[in-house]
């Protein structure tokens, strides 16, 4: 069947990227994504895995931006799953886009840092991986079948010195403070397949504009003196990135993101200082911005 870009989607990009720009957004929802994965280094290496694969003839490229990530060969998911690198924790399957904002994060030893929203686990998981579980991580969410989620993947991936917390980050006292945030706020999906889906509406990109306006003020209150947010989502729609944003123009400012190297990433143009990647069959739609209190 046919995969079919809304016509409201398609206007509300025409109003804010180039018709060129809109076209390869367009092709690029509509390619299939490939498998990717990270290495979770609590519990394997580089080294390792690459021997794995090989030994089970799993053909794979690597991004130029992340040692740590791999790129499967068509056909190749199912194979993966079937390994103990998989089943024991070893490796994460994540896409390639929903690795930057951690590796923007730069979580380090002892830093307090805070995941807003944080099912499925990717990315708190991740976080832990990077620090080698020396960083104390809170992580929040609020529904109980998600929350599950998140407690299982961290368990799996070995995650230690996390908190977790079952409610909603909008809801956290300001009392706590953190050196860095990650707000990786929950999106209509417009960079991503989530766009074919039925639920995917104006109303639903309205709705979610509201939450992360939330969830953005809820944040600053939280932030320690001297640390930063991590605001990302997989849109690629203006409302939800640059514009949210702009809101706040009078308590944070953007810090420059350096453009990841990667021969298969295209972006798309965004504000000073952010990252908006344009959809493919390497990488998901993705917005990513680093925020610093005035």
């Amino acid at each position: 069947m046919e995969k079919i870009v809304p016509e409201f989607l398609i206007e509300k990009l025409e109003s804010q990227y180039e018709k060129e720009d809109v076209e390869k957004i367009v092709n690029g929802l509509k390619e299939a994504k490939k498998t990717t994965f990270r290495v979770n280094k609590i519990k394997s290496n580089v080294n390792e895995i690459e021997n794995v694969l090989k030994e089970n003839n799993i053909s794979f490229s690597k991004p130029d931006f992340y040692e740590d990530a791999f790129i499967l060969d068509e056909n190749s998911e199912n194979k993966i799953k079937s390994l103990d690198i998989y089943e024991s924790g070893k490796i994460y399957l994540q896409n390639l886009s929903a690795m930057m904002p951690v590796l923007v994060l730069e979580p380090k030893e002892k830093e307090n840092i805070l995941d807003m929203c944080a099912a499925p686990g990717g990315k708190t998981a991740q976080i832990a991986s990077l620090s080698q579980n020396k960083a104390f991580i809170t992580a929040c969410e609020k529904n109980k079948i998600r929350f599950d989620r998140l407690k299982y993947n961290l368990e799996k991936q070995g995650a230690k010195n996390y908190n977790l917390m079952k409610e909603d980050s909008r809801s956290l006292s300001d009392y706590f403070k953190f050196n860095k945030i990650l707000l990786d706020t929950p999106c209509s999906g417009s960079g991503t397949e989530g766009v074919f889906s039925e639920n995917f509406s104006e109303e639903l990109i309205t709705r979610i504009t509201k939450v992360q306006e939330a969830l953005l003020k809820k944040a600053i209150n939280l932030l320690s003196t001297g640390g930063e947010i991590i605001y990302s989502t997989c849109s690629i729609l203006k409302d939800e990135n640059e514009k949210i944003l702009e809101k706040f123009k009078d308590k944070v400012k953007i810090v420059p993101i350096p453009k990841f190297e990667d021969k298969n990433i295209n972006y798309l143009p965004s504000s000073d200082g952010t990252l908006t990647i344009c959809p493919n069959s390497y990488y998901e739609g993705f917005f990513i911005a680093k925020l610093i209190l005035l």
